[in-house]
């Protein structure tokens, strides 16, 4: 897999989430335009992870009536053979509006996706998190984790069984903060080898500064005390790259999924995906990211 995203987009696209189901390769993105005229979700599938087709407007947007913009940054989880799209609309910049994560359900990981809940599963800002960038991770023992957060600040819960609210971590915390150093967005996790990779993105997603940080924790639910970048812009080949997912495939090879900005490209929204190989070094952190 080396970058066949970006070699066949027709529009522009950002903020992947990548999973594997039933064996196909599946990546879940952001319409990269202007706010008002992103009002789905679309998604790119492949049989081997290098030829994929295109799904656009995987949700019926009919049963969210009350979103209207930014419809963004999806992540996806399977549980009990029912897949759960979790994604943020209308870029809410106050308690008082109308917005945040949404969860809509499917019984097939390419939709299409209804309403879940009915309402909000967060519309409201919470220690300082905007309602954006969610994450779904689930742990080795079943466990789904919701990390998410916008305006520098991120935040952790555990979600019930029903995936429609959350339930008390330990400490009998429903949201905890855990905003590791450099955040701005866009929260990923994943465990091997018994540890736990936190990856977040850093800098600002309009200018070359944006670039992809992560620490190794012993637990999801520990509070990062360094961040170290692993992805950042190439001037050799592309710009901003960020807010990343991750693939593992059948013969242990892990990729970091992400977007990017083409060198000739100056206006924010054109952003492209791209997929690098994700290598590790003997202590088990990960080993800088070369673009391709």
């Amino acid at each position: 897999m080396i970058n066949p995203i970006s070699n066949i987009a027709k529009t522009y696209h950002a903020d992947p989430e990548a999973r594997i189901y039933n064996g196909k390769y599946y990546i879940y993105a952001t319409k990269s335009r202007a706010y008002s005229q992103q009002d789905n979700i679309d998604l790119y599938v492949s049989e081997d992870g290098e030829k994929w087709k295109e799904i656009r407007n995987i949700i019926d947007m009919s049963t969210f009536s009350y979103a209207w913009q930014a419809v963004w940054a999806p992540s996806i989880v399977e549980k009990d053979g029912l897949y759960y799209l979790i994604f943020a609309v209308n870029d809410i910049q106050n308690d008082e509006e109308e917005g945040g994560l949404q969860v809509a359900v499917s019984s097939s990981p390419e939709g299409p996706f209804v309403n879940h809940i009915g309402t909000h599963l967060v519309g409201r800002f919470i220690n300082g998190a905007q309602p954006i960038d969610a994450h779904f991770f689930k742990d080795d023992d079943g466990k789904i984790y919701l990390f998410y957060g916008g305006w520098g600040h991120c935040n952790v819960c555990l979600m019930n069984d029903t995936m429609d609210g959350f339930v008390p971590l330990p400490d009998g915390e429903l949201f905890r903060e855990i905003t590791p150093p450099e955040y701005c967005e866009a929260p990923c996790m994943f465990r091997k080898d018994g540890k736990y990779h936190f990856m977040w993105s850093a800098g600002g997603w309009g200018d070359n500064s944006y670039r992809v940080v992560t620490a190794v924790l012993d637990s999801p639910l520990e509070k990062a005390q360094n961040a170290t970048t692993v992805l950042e812009t190439d001037l050799s080949v592309a710009k901003s790259p960020g807010h990343n997912g991750y693939f593992v495939d059948t013969d242990g090879q892990y990729y970091i999924v992400y977007h990017r900005r083409p060198l000739d490209k100056t206006i924010r929204h054109c952003r492209i995906l791209a997929i690098d190989k994700m290598e590790f070094n003997a202590d088990g952190s990960i080993r800088k990211v070369k673009m391709t």
